[in-house]
């Protein structure tokens, strides 16, 4: 019978992070993934000849010496990505509802100058406020790396505990520019009562630090991950779906796959949403009632309405930047803020890098999409749903083209096609419940409720994944540093990504 060191569900960055740090200290691996196609939200599709971006458009921390950028040199994967660095005096531009652009620029001295020079009186606040990113930067910096740990994590609960928007009204007075440092909280779902400084801090300070997207698509990312599993003697399956984790007292015997295959493996390592996990696990007496309890309770955070605007070739330059649209006045909630009938109190407007010319040949704009406005739709499956979904999705796409057009009134002409996917969508391909976008929301009331371990009550079951610490490339990357440390020595590999 063959048996692996460790086994793997799923598939996404999570997951595969995992499959290339271990196979690469020499353990023997297997990533199960339930799709036919591996990466979860790294996942890029075709369309009209063009590369489309399921859900990672770019990422932060990129530059050299910074901690994304170690985590990929040491997975020998950094140097054959195609990446574009976004624009540096503003690669993210906010634009509120007077009518004015506002540029977060990279680099955090550029950062204080460029808006001070819209707000000459906040420059010690905006100083301030950089400084307290920067503090929470180190937290999981190079440094930790060097002193045998991943991250300051008594100092990160701290960080947890405090409240994102209270913190920016502290260092700032002025409500536009209160709003203009909130402006990109799509990026974790951001929400005046729950949302934690961490969160906003550890997003926002990677990019500011270094941010770039995926030239050609994010799925070169998976694809290399993927590459580096193999090349170390890894497996990967896909369309290989687990449906149970058989527990033998306090051990993870083994998983069972979709049609009854079984398989053994010294670790089990859940990517997994962490309901789904404890799904897998069934009623199981080692797991506490009211662990479980909570796992299923937990709340996710929103998915998005994403809409495709395919380009015709050679009509719209390449715009190096991310554009914030809001029609409303609160950059905090998604609540408030009508548009022709429809929610889009906010939208995101991402134009992605190709190899083949200097204009741009896919627009990606994204709305914020409650479940409640798919909710009739919940237990149908993609290409399952009946005209009412297809109408659904053509109406709402106009209305996002129509409000995008304010803005670029030239685009409708140059559009060649438009693609739609909602979250139930994201949840179908990726397997994120609801299609959350962010998986477990967090709030820094109580950050222990949605705290979630590495390492579980049976002793060889561990999870990973974007629900664990933070998501998005960087925080999903840390959590599988995390959990990859629980098994070969945190301090051992450390060490050897600090030496990448």
């Amino acid at each position: 019978m063959e048996r692996y060191d460790a086994v793997i569900i799923g598939g996404g960055l999570g997951g595969l992070f995992c499959g290339a740090i271990l196979s690469k200290e020499g353990m023997k691996v297997l990533v199960l993934e339930r799709h036919h196609t591996i990466g979860g939200c790294l996942q890029s599709f075709h369309r009209n000849g063009r590369i489309l971006d399921t859900g990672m458009h770019y990422v932060g921390s990129m530059r050299e010496g910074q901690i994304m950028h170690l985590y990929l040199k040491y997975l020998n994967v950094f140097d054959s990505l195609r990446l574009q660095n976004l624009d540096e005096s503003g690669f993210e531009r906010i634009h509120l509802l007077d009518g004015k652009e506002y540029r977060h620029a990279m680099g955090y001295e550029r950062f204080v100058d460029t808006l001070a020079a819209d707000f000459p009186n906040e420059y010690d606040g905006l100083k301030h406020y950089c400084r307290i990113l920067q503090d929470i930067s180190r937290l999981i910096s190079p440094q930790m790396l060097k002193q045998g740990t991943i991250a300051d994590f008594d100092k990160c609960m701290k960080y947890m505990s405090l409240s994102a928007s209270e913190t920016i009204n502290s260092c700032v007075k002025d409500p536009v520019l209160r709003s203009v440092l909130a402006g990109t909280n799509g990026l974790y779902a951001g929400n005046r009562n729950t949302t934690s400084l961490y969160e906003h801090g550890i997003i926002n300070s990677s990019n500011i630090e270094g941010c770039c997207s995926f030239v050609d698509g994010s799925q070169q990312l998976a694809d290399k991950l993927t590459e580096r599993i193999r090349n170390n003697q890894g497996e990967i399956r896909k369309s290989a779906e687990v449906t149970r984790i058989h527990i033998n007292g306090l051990y993870a015997d083994y998983v069972e796959l979709k049609g009854g295959e079984r398989i053994y493996a010294k670790n089990v390592i859940s990517s997994l949403h962490p309901a789904a996990t404890m799904a897998m696990l069934g009623d199981n007496s080692v797991i506490r009632k009211s662990f479980r309890t909570r796992m299923y309770s937990l709340s996710n955070t929103y998915g998005f309405f994403t809409t495709y605007l395919i380009m015709r070739p050679g009509t719209m330059p390449y715009i190096n930047s991310n554009r914030w649209y809001y029609n409303t006045d609160d950059v905090w909630s998604i609540d408030k803020g009508q548009y022709k009938g429809c929610d889009l109190p906010f939208m995101v407007v991402i134009s992605q890098p190709n190899s083949v010319s200097d204009y741009t040949e896919v627009i990606t704009v994204l709305t914020p999409m409650p479940k409640q406005q798919i909710e009739q739709w919940r237990e149908t499956r993609t290409g399952k749903r009946g005209e009412d979904y297809d109408a659904f999705k053509l109406r709402y796409s106009e209305i996002v083209i129509d409000y995008v057009c304010q803005f670029y009134p030239e685009l409708r002409s140059h559009i060649e096609r438009v693609y739609t996917a909602t979250p139930l969508t994201y949840r179908d391909y990726t397997g994120t419940p609801d299609g959350s976008a962010y998986g477990v929301l967090k709030d820094y009331h109580n950050p222990l409720a949605s705290y979630i371990p590495v390492k579980m009550k049976i002793s060889n079951l561990y999870l990973t994944g974007q629900s664990i610490n933070v998501h998005g490339c960087l925080g999903t990357s840390i959590s599988a540093v995390v959990t990859c440390g629980e098994l070969i020595g945190t301090e051992y590999l450390t060490e050897k990504i600090s030496h990448a």
